[in-house]
């Protein structure tokens, strides 16, 4: 009951670091080339946690591949690729629902389920490892701490479709965030209980499909009509995301 409890404890700690990113995102003024640097930031964040998710499914994929260890699994493939497109078609259903257009808290409210899916993974393999490691080995404070650090960048693509507005709520990015970290709570009791290589990637894929959904209106958006000079801007954010992203991952 204690390591259950120690699970809980420690999975709020690391879904809740996303809100350490508050005073970045609820920051009033900003620049035009600022503003361009940080959404590209947010979409350079974004490609990373996609390939770091993959990188894990890539484990389970692979591990019990077929010609002669060189390719993946049948079974685990079709799980992956059905997760991958119930994930994107999942959020292409919902921004097409209407013809509006695209408001900023409905692409907030995209990347936050993307990102929400992402913890849920997270949470997962924290809540394994606390049950087959122990709460407190080597192996899974490393995790801990380094997907506390993640999660602290998380926050700021969920609110990166805001930055455009300075009338901007606290209360609605507030509620966005707690959808982005929620899940990484409920995946820390749910790897304590239950833990298997299919369920693992079924969520894996998910949480790819949907990233990958949220990156391409993300990008649409900051390249429509961009100057040549905000174009390189744009291009050097979203290196410098991903490097944030693979830097942080690091530790």
């Amino acid at each position: 009951m204690s390591n259950l409890i120690g699970t809980i404890i420690f999975s709020l700690i690391m879904g809740f670091s996303i809100f350490l990113s508050l005073p970045i995102v609820m920051r009033k003024k900003t620049g035009t080339k600022t503003l361009k640097l940080l959404n590209a930031a947010a979409i350079g964040i974004l490609l990373f946690l996609m390939a770091d998710v993959f990188s894990n499914a890539a484990t389970l994929l692979y591990s019990k591949g077929s010609l002669y260890g060189y390719g993946a699994s049948p079974l685990y493939s079709l799980v992956f690729a059905a997760a991958l497109a119930i994930g994107f078609f999942m959020l292409f259903v919902f921004e097409n629902r209407s013809k509006r257009g695209l408001p900023p808290a409905k692409m907030a409210l995209m990347i936050a389920v993307g990102i929400g899916l992402q913890n849920l993974t997270e949470g997962l393999v924290f809540g394994s490892l606390s049950v087959s490691l122990g709460l407190f080995s080597g192996v899974a404070l490393v995790v801990l701490v380094g997907f506390i650090l993640q999660n602290i960048t998380e926050g700021f693509p969920i609110a990166s479709p805001f930055m455009n507005y300075n009338d901007r709520k606290i209360g609605t990015i507030s509620l966005l965030l707690l959808i982005g970290c929620i899940p990484t709570i409920i995946g820390g009791v749910a790897g304590f209980y239950y833990s298997s290589a299919l369920f693992n990637l079924f969520f894996d894929g998910l949480a790819i499909g949907a990233i990958l959904y949220v990156i391409m209106p993300m990008t649409k958006h900051l390249l429509k009509d961009i100057d040549p000079m905000h174009q390189k801007v744009a291009y050097a954010g979203i290196f410098i995301g991903f490097l944030v992203g693979f830097l942080v991952n690091l530790i």
